[in-house]
């Protein structure tokens, strides 16, 4: 099994990062609904329409879970 964080596809292993903001996970969870049929990408914004792209389902789905307690409702940019 894959160390913490690690996904392994095929060759190449690829780092799942916990969403670090409640703004972030609702984004994630958003562009999964998306890559289940459950929503048209038309209806997202700026973030999730990049994360339905650039990420898999199992990427959105561990974003999209992370625990919300102690999350700040935006990240800061430093």
């Amino acid at each position: 099994m894959a160390p913490s964080g690690l996904v392994h596809r095929g060759k190449r292993k690829e780092t799942v990062m916990p969403a670090k903001s409640k703004a972030q996970q609702r984004a994630a969870g958003a562009a999964l609904a998306v890559k289940r049929g459950e929503k048209k990408k038309s209806e997202l914004k700026d973030a999730s329409k990049d994360m339905v792209e650039s990420m898999s389902e199992r990427e959105l789905r561990k974003m999209a879970s992370t625990p919300r307690k102690g999350k700040p409702e935006h990240a800061s940019k430093s």
